[in-house]
């Protein structure tokens, strides 16, 4: 055995010793390297079933329609920081959003911002709880759910999570910049389209009140806007303005209709007569803000509210809290 094994090592140490065998072996393995690397990029620039259209054509995130006015880009909007954003507590389908109002730091923060602080998700939002509660019997049905007054989006990824396609309406530009977070944070940037608008019964540029530090309080009133928080400073902005039957074509099908607009729900309901007026089975369900205090802000009222509903079919309203449930019975 050890012979042997000495003959073996005298014939591994020709080749290992002999430099036209070693140059060779570099030689052919360098050929091999350049043959596959060739190969590798030819079978990457012809692709049989692409075109030059197809490879030049942008990705799109939604489907698109010929909306009267463009959605908002998130993708173009300045990035929003510092980011603050949690998951929402006790939901059953769970989500989460980011906070535009952090309080007066670092003396009163906002109540979400103690509870991160302690290891807590976000206290739960009602309006996420009920959105989520009445679309729960409708999974997998087509339609709209449309949110008007969208805030921080936690009506819309509340319906998006669950599969509902989402129209969010929202002028404060703080706001969008929080819902094109969540649009990222909840991965659901193929179901919520997002307006920066105010929803009215006309087309056209309005005088809309920001209201600093309660952002979820602005309103196209200014006493309105200041009602509840009369130490706030307040900033004038123009928007512009949208009715909903502008924008949402009768072939659309619309699930549920949320609007909380400080006092403005009456004419975004005129500027929805059309898509009211669709018949029972077709009619969306109604959630709306009735604050008596704040429609009187904006020269209207409940009684006229309601008037307005049951001349479009809606004779059926519950109240939950401040909130007016209508359908069609």
């Amino acid at each position: 055995m050890a012979n042997a094994w000495k003959k073996e090592n005298k014939h591994s140490k020709f080749f290992t010793s002999n430099p036209l065998f070693l140059l060779l072996l570099i030689c052919l393995s360098l050929l091999l390297l350049f043959l596959l690397f060739t190969s590798h990029s030819q079978s990457h620039s012809q692709s049989p079933n692409l075109s030059i259209s197809q490879i030049s054509k942008p990705i799109t995130l939604t489907q698109s329609f010929n909306y009267p006015i463009p959605p908002f880009d998130c993708f173009k909007s300045p990035q929003a920081h510092p980011v603050v954003a949690n998951l929402v507590e006790n939901v059953k389908f769970p989500f989460l959003y980011s906070l535009s109002d952090f309080g007066s730091l670092p003396d009163k923060p906002h109540k979400n911002i103690v509870r991160l602080l302690k290891g807590k998700p976000f206290r739960k939002p009602d309006i996420s709880v009920t959105i989520q509660g009445l679309l729960e019997g409708k999974k997998g049905k087509n339609g709209f759910v449309v949110d008007v007054g969208a805030n921080v989006g936690m009506a819309s990824f509340a319906a998006a999570v669950m599969g509902f396609k989402v129209l969010a309406f929202e002028p404060v530009f703080e706001n969008l910049q929080r819902i094109c977070d969540g649009i990222w944070f909840n991965r659901v940037g193929e179901l919520v389209t997002v307006f920066d608008a105010v929803v009215s019964d006309k087309i056209g540029n309005i005088t809309f009140y920001k209201l600093v530090g309660r952002l979820d309080n602005s309103a196209v009133s200014a006493t309105g806007a200041k009602l509840a928080f009369k130490s706030n400073e307040e900033i004038a902005v123009q928007v512009r303005t949208i009715p909903l039957d502008d924008l949402i074509p009768d072939s659309e099908p619309v699930i549920l209709l949320k609007i909380d607009v400080q006092g403005w729900e009456y004419h975004v309901l005129k500027g929805a007569a059309k898509l009211l007026s669709r018949k029972k089975g077709e009619a969306p369900y109604l959630i709306y803000e009735e604050d008596e205090r704040l429609l009187q802000a904006s020269n209207t009222s409940a009684k006229e509210i309601r008037d307005f509903l049951r001349s479009v079919g809606y004779h059926h309203c519950t109240m939950h809290g401040t909130d007016a449930h209508c359908i069609k019975e």
